[in-house]
């Protein structure tokens, strides 16, 4: 036995040596890649405290991956099953290597204590991969995939979950100082049911070691193998959650160009990724969460969230040796011929940001997607034709329609709504947006916002022909310089008035001037209309006279929810105005909402793939059996009345300003 455990000894520190210079092998090129990479990163280390309490709620709480009930219940068991183990099997290694070691000495009371909820958390990791098989071999939803990388882990954790108890199970017949029956009620069970205590020392003792050597040996295969797997999450994700931006609210990147020693603009190639983008990369699970709610995937369009990941990180991983090498001109571009990132999928996006808010360990698709475009448009003069004319309108009338930009305040005519140039103290500056001012649908619901506010005694203003577009259009569909010129335009005419309030009716305009205008140096609180309308009726300034809309709906704009947080203000306002009328969810609401399809530039763009979005949303409004759908962006309610046409359903759109004109007049 002596000579035993001597070969034992130094066969486990030969394994345990070889394992884990091989793993930090593979990690350290990991790494070195990420800190290889060319790109700025906008994130700042801050807010450690914040950071380290997102790990407990996020990582350890499971909150994310909870927000599927039965699926996140099967994570869970897994993770903290597979958590559980990890403690005895590395005292098993020590032990291995040392064979007098033992923590009980130390704490038999506390040892004792997680060796029980070790023992009855493992078997728990089998329960939550038998439903997980389930899911992948018998439900089968369209975006769970199960290859052999799957199937590898699921075999390895498998084997390491089986050979624990086990080994736990002949513990418990073993002679030995401690009491193992004791600390291990489940492994107890199992040596009963196998009559392991009919066997003798020696029996027992070799059973032991077999499973030992099974167990000792999958995890160091495991270790190995997880680097430069799809399981490299498992390495990558929590540090990626803890350097999540920790509001929900979200700029688009800023690129300087006016950089003269700048030699390309946006993602042309993965060296020009930064080190977060990367850490983005190999955090993903390829869960397909973000698949399931984008939509462009359930529109049949080729875009997937799941699969840009997964071929951005093929794609950085195959290139690594250039990159390493710092020959950056020697790493080819992202969308090359045979590129699987083609200008489908990066065209189909419509920016609605279901993937990143459903993703559980928080990767930012959208910046890979955008900064693509923006690389394309500003260095390639690639895009969908059918945007020349919109950038052109852009350039000459500062509207995306190419009306003349002095008659921007026409829609105002018979209304008295005054200019901020003509009342610059005004204690709110509406900044109407570009569709409440040429689009004809949107022009109605700015009249109605219009009585609305003054029925409200607010004092308001507008711009008229000093307001020109946002720019999140020209953004998000690529343009940085034109974006760039009109937020400039307005950075200056507002900055000549500095509003004490802005106003926006239109969710593009409330996010754009909220969140990315301050990076050209100006900061206003801006509100959308309604909240802002909220807190008026809450005031007692807009009361509803009893009118009956009958049953309505809410479709959530992507840039009010998903971009801002703000669901629940619109749905109050609805609620509180039609009485005693009946309000309705959608089957895919809040945070889950479906697009319209017009964000991302979308509304500029021909939809020629698949089924349309709109259409798509506004068949679920119908089948709610509604008499009318209520949105809050002229985005939307254009989007959702073209849809309901098709439908040919006999459900009206209105805007909640709509709503309120009508219920308060």
């Amino acid at each position: 036995m002596k000579y035993y455990l001597i070969f034992k000894s130094i066969l486990m520190l030969a394994a345990l040596g070889t394992a884990f210079t091989m793993f930090f092998k593979k990690v350290r090129h990991l790494y070195r890649l990420m800190k290889a990479v060319e790109g700025e990163s906008r994130f700042q280390p801050d807010r450690i405290k914040e950071r380290i309490q997102v790990l407990f709620t996020d990582v350890l709480g499971q909150s994310n991956v909870r927000r599927k009930t039965l699926p996140g219940l099967a994570h869970t068991l897994i993770f903290y099953g597979f958590l559980a183990v990890q403690p005895h099997s590395l005292e098993l290694m020590v032990k291995g290597v040392f064979p007098s070691f033992e923590i009980a000495h130390a704490a038999p009371f506390l040892w004792g204590a997680y060796l029980v909820i070790a023992d009855i958390l493992a078997p728990l990791v089998l329960v939550g991969f038998a439903y997980a098989l389930f899911r992948r071999t018998v439900m089968k939803p369209d975006y769970l995939t199960i290859g052999r990388d799957a199937m590898l882990i699921i075999l390895f954790t498998c084997v390491i979950i089986i050979t624990f108890s086990l080994i736990n199970a002949f513990q418990v017949v073993l002679d030995t100082e401690y009491n193992y029956a004791a600390v291990f009620p489940v492994s107890a069970l199992l040596a009963r049911w196998f009559d392991l205590g009919a066997l003798t020392q020696t029996q027992a003792r070799i059973g032991f070691e077999l499973f030992y050597y099974i167990h000792i040996g999958t995890i160091l295969g495991f270790l190995i193998y997880i680097p430069g797997s799809k399981h490299l999450h498992l390495l990558a994700a929590v540090p990626n959650v803890f350097f999540k931006p920790l509001e929900r609210e979200k700029a688009m990147i800023k690129t300087d160009i006016e950089d003269e020693a700048a030699e390309t603009f946006g993602l042309g190639k993965v060296s020009e990724l930064n080190w977060k983008n990367v850490l983005n990369l190999y955090a993903c699970t390829e869960c397909g969460r973000c698949e399931e709610q984008c939509p462009a995937s359930n529109t049949e369009k080729p875009l997937s969230p799941k699969n840009v990941i997964h071929d951005f990180k093929v794609d950085l991983l195959e290139q690594a040796e250039p990159i390493l090498a710092g020959n950056t001109e020697a790493v080819q571009p992202i969308m090359r011929e045979g590129s699987p990132v083609t200008d489908d999928v990066i065209w189909s996006c419509t920016s609605c940001r279901a993937c990143e808010d459903i993703c559980p360990v928080n990767i930012e698709q959208l910046d890979f997607i955008l900064e693509t475009r923006k690389h394309q448009v500003l260095m390639e003069a690639a895009f969908p034709p059918e945007l020349q004319e919109t950038f052109t309108n852009l350039e000459n009338q500062a509207n995306p329609w190419g009306f003349g930009n002095d008659t921007r305040a026409d829609w105002t005519r018979g209304l008295d709504v005054p200019l901020i140039s003509d009342h610059p103290e005004a204690e709110v500056l509406w900044y109407v947006g570009c569709a409440g001012s040429f689009d004809d649908r949107g022009k109605k619901i700015s009249r109605a916002l219009a009585r609305v506010l003054q029925r409200a005694g607010v004092d308001f203003a507008i711009l008229g022909p000093e307001e020109a577009c946002n720019g999140d259009m020209a953004r998000r569909c690529g343009n940085e310089y034109l974006a760039q010129m009109l937020i400039q335009q307005n950075v200056e005419v507002l900055g000549q008035y500095s509003p004490k309030k802005i106003l926006t009716g239109c969710p593009h305009c409330f996010n754009i001037i909220k969140n990315e205008y301050p990076q050209f140096g100006a900061s206003y609180p801006v509100s959308h209309y309604t909240e802002f309308l909220f807190d008026l009726h809450k005031q007692g300034r807009l009361v509803p006279t009893g009118k009956n809309f009958g049953k309505l709906t809410y479709h959530d704009s992507c840039y009010l929810g998903r971009w801002n947080g703000i669901y629940e203000a619109p749905r109050n306002l609805v609620a509180s105005m039609n009485y005693p009328g009946r309000y309705v969810e959608m089957k895919r609401h809040g945070a889950k909402g479906f697009c319209c399809g017009a964000g991302g530039g979308r509304m500029f763009m021909e939809e020629t793939i698949g089924k349309r979005i709109n259409t798509d949303r506004a068949e679920e409004a119908a089948a709610a059996g509604v008499n009318a759908v209520v949105a809050a962006c002229p985005f939307c309610a254009t989007m959702l009345s073209d849809g309901l046409m098709e439908t040919e359903a006999a459900v009206e759109v209105k805007d909640i300003a709509e709503i309120i004109d009508e219920a308060t007049a």
